[in-house]
């Protein structure tokens, strides 16, 4: 498989799982968070908002992977967006101890998935300069 599939598999994965997980915190609360049953209605507040967001950042991916080619600049901005989440689970694990397993998982996850996005960010940019050539889309003098 080429860069550019693996960028295009990954990125509609990344969007249809958001959205995905997102919706199912929005309809769940806090039954969809492991331990956190009966945190309480501001808890469960709390993580159906976050749910939606999460839901609007898989569209998010959604819509860069539709875009030809898939735009390296927002790549890069959501998987910053999803290193910065891996660090902040790292931030909580140092702060307040060990989370349920599946905690660990999902930073493993994000902290070893941002790496390998932010290097295929351009690889369709690339392809595509490459294919038309350099001068693409430059005005030319023949007279």
């Amino acid at each position: 498989m080429t860069r550019v599939g693996v960028l295009r598999g990954l990125a509609w994965a990344m969007g249809y799982a958001c959205v995905a997980i997102g919706l199912f915190h929005v309809l769940l609360g806090n039954a969809a968070i492991p331990g956190a049953g009966s945190a309480g209605p501001t808890v469960d507040s709390f993580g159906r908002f976050m749910g939606a967001i999460f839901a609007g950042y898989g569209l998010a991916w959604l819509w860069a992977v539709r875009q030809s080619p898939v735009p390296a600049a927002a790549v890069r901005v959501l998987t910053a967006v999803f290193l910065l989440g891996g660090a902040a689970r790292l931030l909580s694990l140092a702060v307040e101890g060990r989370p349920q397993w599946f905690q660990l998982l999902l930073a493993a996850v994000e902290l070893g998935l941002s790496p390998l996005l932010w290097w295929l960010a351009d690889s369709e940019e690339k392809t595509a300069v490459t294919a038309c050539g350099p001068s693409a889309g430059k005005a030319t003098d023949s007279a």
